[in-house]
């Protein structure tokens, strides 16, 4: 008998595969389709717990599960995609290069929780075409010449913090208020303390565990929805990629509290009224009952190349969100620019009839508007905070003080008209 676990189709023999669209296994040959649960039947589940040092218990990989699995890496950038041993991999779905099989894995943890793909690579296709509409500065030969290099669904690895955060959080703020008399103009500054100490929770706040999936990337196609997770069966990962973490819980620690501490010192910063200005002093912060799992979140990976770039593309294989930079029609832009300039000099030459004026009027503006045209091609962005990752109604300020500590009055004499 063989150890090698696949999952075969009752009717036809056929190897069976998750399909996103049914959300069961399906046969592609004569098009059966089967539950999780009858599918992984013919698995031997045996587990066992590690202790990790964020007081988490984590599986590692059973026999039988290394037994189905291969590694291919990445001549190029060293990446290891799990991955069945009947699925083809002939490109890294992170840097496009070739990738070989190396033979099968073990000595990795076994995630917690999957959440499978629900859309398929022609959902992935139809949002890159969407992805250019109302793009006014992306060149003409990109949208209707561009030739897709390679679409490869893939599981990356993250990892989930849960903490309760009790902080304590110092500010600096004003207010002002100006007055005259008969021969001066005062305009007085008070300055104040203000305290804050409370707490918030967070629920799985995700930092991908793979060092080739670009961290901005990622984070741009969150929030992923966790009600949709399922408890980790390699039945789901028939036909995709699985990334292998190559970051471990301890070294993501840094990003995840980079964005709790963002997160509470909004929260508790929007607590602080009645004042004219706030910042920042000083922030304290603890975690307690800081836990950690391992999941696969679903994404679909698009690499365009085109004048000498990649262009890489990211779509969140749960809920759709897609993106990815754009390149900018730099003549485009100098055209659209004049334009605008031109048009909005000669409205306001019209009203105020100074002609300086009203071309430094018409440069601001365009200016403006083809900056946010220009925005408009970058949507990856790098995710300060873990605000979709708190909990509901968890928020509490259990010290308010704010503290009066000096002011300033300046007195200038009446300008004389």
């Amino acid at each position: 008998m063989s150890d090698v676990l696949e999952y075969k189709c009752p009717c036809c023999s056929g190897k069976v595969e998750f399909s996103a669209e049914s959300q069961q296994m399906k046969c592609p040959y004569c098009d059966a389709e089967f539950t999780i649960e009858a599918v992984s039947e013919q698995e031997e589940t045996v587990q066992s717990e590690s202790q990790m040092h964020w007081d988490s218990s984590t599986e590692e990989w059973n026999q039988e599960e290394i037994g189905n699995m291969h590694v291919y890496r990445c001549q190029s950038c060293g990446g290891e995609i799990i991955a069945e041993q009947t699925t083809g991999a002939s490109k890294c779905p992170y840097c496009d290069n070739p990738v070989i099989m190396t033979g099968q894995f073990s000595g990795d943890l076994r995630p917690d929780y999957v959440i499978p793909f629900k859309l398929n690579k022609e959902d992935a296709k139809s949002a890159l075409l969407k992805h250019f509409e109302g793009k006014k500065l992306l060149p003409k030969i990109f949208r209707s010449q561009h030739q897709i290099d390679e679409i490869k669904g893939v599981y990356v690895p993250v990892w989930l913090f849960d903490a309760q955060a009790d902080a304590s959080v110092t500010f600096k703020a004003h207010k002002s208020k100006k007055w005259s008399d008969a021969n001066f103009d005062y305009h007085e500054k008070s300055y104040y303390s203000a305290f804050r100490k409370g707490r918030m929770d967070f629920e799985r706040i995700p930092v991908d565990g793979s060092s080739k999936m670009d961290d901005d990337l990622m984070e741009s196609i969150e929030p992923f929805d966790f009600k949709n997770a399922v408890t980790f069966q390699t039945a789901y990962l028939s036909g995709y990629l699985a990334d292998k973490y190559d970051v471990d819980s301890e070294q993501s620690r840094e990003r995840a509290d980079k964005r709790i501490k963002n997160s509470v010192e909004e929260a508790f910063k929007k607590t602080v009224t009645g004042y004219e200005s706030v910042s920042t002093e000083k922030v304290q912060l603890h975690l307690k009952n800081a836990t950690v799992k391992y999941a696969l979140y679903p994404v679909w990976l698009l690499n365009i190349s085109w004048n000498g770039t990649v262009y890489k593309f990211a779509m969140n294989g749960e809920t759709g969100k897609f993106v990815g930079n754009l390149p900018l029609d730099k003549g485009q832009a100098i055209k659209k620019f004049l334009l605008i300039m031109t048009i909005i000099s000669v409205i306001a030459y019209l009203i105020l009839y100074v002609i300086s004026i009203s071309l430094i009027i018409g440069a601001v503006i365009a200016g403006i508007v083809v900056a946010v045209m220009w925005s408009d091609l970058k949507s990856v962005t790098s995710k300060k905070e873990a605000n979709d990752y708190v909990t509901a109604g968890s928020l509490k300020i259990q010290l308010h003080n704010d503290k009066f500590l000096y002011k300033k009055t300046e007195k200038k004499p009446h300008q004389k008209s």
